[in-house]
């Protein structure tokens, strides 16, 4: 027999729903890292890319672009010698740091509790695999 199927009492979404918006930029390729990193302050693309250690430099590019046309980073070239750019986040990539350093702090709670869960599951094998007590005779 099929289960009954449970009426959803969540509000439906709003036309153009701002979630998924909102999601579309924190859930983009590397997306989250670069708004950690800039959250600090303004960095050098050398300097995002050290501390984002598997992006390609082609990737933070492309992402870089996608925030700046989003109006998340803003893009500075310094008049320099030789010229250099900076990128920082504009007042909306600031508005979305309290939801990075959310997602974080509920992160460092989830690795707490798998490696909870981890140590609890090896800890019942290593029981579970001793050999049984021998009966006095």
């Amino acid at each position: 027999m099929a289960l009954k199927l449970r009426k959803n009492l969540s509000p439906a979404p709003p036309p153009d729903c701002p979630l998924m918006t909102c999601m579309a930029f924190l859930g983009g390729a590397w997306g989250p890292n670069i708004l950690w990193y800039l959250s600090a302050g303004p960095r050098r693309f050398s300097e995002l890319k050290s501390d984002i250690p598997g992006v390609s430099p082609k990737m933070l590019t492309t992402r870089l672009r996608e925030l700046e046309h989003d109006c998340i980073v803003e893009r500075t070239v310094k008049p320099t010698s030789p010229p250099s750019v900076e990128y920082a986040l504009t007042s909306l990539g600031q508005e979305l740091v309290p939801a990075i350093q959310a997602i974080v702090a509920v992160g460092h709670k989830l690795k707490k509790l798998r490696q909870q869960n981890a140590s609890r599951r090896s800890r019942n094998a290593a029981r579970d695999s001793a050999p049984a007590p021998r009966a006095a005779p």
